[in-house]
C-alpha cells in the first residue's frame, strides 16, 4: 500500500500562476507538498494537484484514494495526473 505523509508546516494549498502566452490564457495550479514512501531510505517529496478552494489535507499519514488510479492506454495502472485524491491511512475506499 502506498503510504502518503502530509507534516504539518505542509498544510497549506500553495498557488502557482502562468501568465498569458499569446493566444493562450493565464492559468492557475493549486497543489499541496507531500512525501511518498517508495521503498527507500527517505519519502520523496511529492506534489498533490488541488482544485481552487478546496481545503489542504491536514497533517496526517494517507494512501490513495481507489478513484485516483485510471488504466492507461497501454493496460498499466497509474496515478490520474488531476483529480487524485488522497484518504487517511486505514479508511476504507
Amino acid at each position: 500500500m502506498l503510504q502518503i505523509e502530509v507534516f504539518s508546516e505542509d498544510a497549506v494549498l500553495i498557488e502557482r500562476s502562468i501568465k498569458a502566452n499569446g493566444d493562450k490564457p493565464a492559468k492557475t495550479f493549486y497543489e499541496q507538498v507531500a512525501y511518498a514512501y517508495l521503498g527507500g531510505k527517505f519519502p520523496v517529496q511529492i506534489k498533490l494537484p488541488m482544485e481552487s478552494g478546496q481545503e489542504p489535507y491536514a497533517a496526517g499519514l494517507y494512501t490513495p484514494h481507489s478513484s485516483s488510479y485510471v488504466v492507461n492506454n497501454f493496460g498499466g495502472l497509474e496515478l490520474k495526473r488531476f483529480g487524485q485524491i488522497i484518504q487517511p491511512l486505514g479508511a476504507k475506499s
